[in-house]
């Protein structure tokens, strides 16, 4: 679950700013239980109890079934619906640079490996079919708002917009990612490697590939099992290193990049074949997941006089 800084969120604040409700959220992080068993754990009333368990239920944090181990399907059997929570703050980089901005679309890609579970849709529909790597040189990929692939990597070609007697200061890269689960599952690890121009800047390592909500922009037609939404991420090569959401990732550093002796700049983002949690990647486009944008690339560059 993605949290941030606004109304929608705030319901899951006011329900998580309850010790009862804390410890009914642990309890159900051990098994799932039914509301007897949690009455009797916490030394609650089964009514006050279902108040607690309706405003939990309300903002998403558990669901139930009424499948109870004893067979008696007239009990709602609790657990939770989440196992993390990430809160988003908003973030601006206010620095005494120019830039220029390309946004790159998902079905855009230069090159490409992949390997099954695999895949492209648009806001319409599922690209080709599902696990066919032929997809991924078709036509239609250009419409593409969400790629999954559980090994290889996508590669993207831009034109380098920088001029004479500009000079690149940091390169930005902003996208939403999870990594590649059959269907889906929240917590699968996945270390997802960036490659500039030739140059493996750093690895992040992705949590999860995320089902436990629907994402808000994801269309009703995609199936709510699968992928959903990822976690929206900020790779930036700057004169010192390399970082993502300000935590250094490597000593790669702007100058590496040559940038100023290239007239394209070149993104790979993938699975290396020695990764420790090859858990592949999905990357979500503007038609899909919490955020409308596709790939945005920012180059910050001074000017000489």
């Amino acid at each position: 679950m993605e949290l941030r800084l606004d109304k929608e969120s705030l319901a899951v604040y006011k329900a998580l700013a309850s010790e009862t409700r804390l410890n009914i959220l642990t309890l159900l992080a051990e098994h799932p239980r039914t509301i007897s068993e949690l009455a009797t754990a916490l030394s609650l009333s089964k009514a006050v109890l279902s108040r607690h368990m309706a405003i939990l239920d309300e903002v998403g944090l558990i669901g139930y079934d009424r499948h109870a181990p004893d067979g008696d399907s007239r009990k709602k059997v609790y657990s939770l619906k989440v196992d993390r929570a990430d809160i988003v703050f908003p973030r601006k980089v206010y620095l005494p640079y120019k830039k220029t901005v390309y946004n790159v679309g998902l079905g855009y890609f230069s090159d490409v490996r992949v390997q099954p579970t695999c895949g492209l849709a648009d806001k319409n529909e599922v690209i080709g079919k599902f696990d066919d790597p032929r997809t991924f040189a078709s036509n239609e990929r250009i419409h593409a708002s969400l790629l999954w692939l559980s090994d290889g990597y996508v590669e993207y070609r831009i034109p380098n917009l920088l001029a004479e007697g500009q000079t690149a200061q940091m390169l930005e890269v902003s996208l939403e990612l999870s990594s590649e689960y059959p269907v889906s599952s929240n917590a699968w690890p996945s270390d997802i490697t960036f490659t500039v121009n030739g140059v493996e800047v750093g690895t992040w390592t992705c949590p999860g590939n995320f089902s436990d909500v629907r994402g808000k922009l994801t269309p009703s037609w995609w199936n709510a099992k699968y992928s959903q939404y990822g976690l929206l991420k900020y790779l930036r090569v700057n004169r010192d290193d390399t970082g993502i959401d300000g935590v250094k990732l490597s000593d790669a550093n702007i100058d590496d990049l040559a940038l100023e002796d290239s007239p394209f700049i070149t993104l790979r983002i993938g699975i290396k074949p020695d990764a420790i949690n090859p858990g592949g990647l999905t990357i979500f486009g503007k038609d899909f997941g919490n955020y409308s944008q596709d790939i945005t690339i920012s180059l910050y560059y001074t000017e000489s006089h």
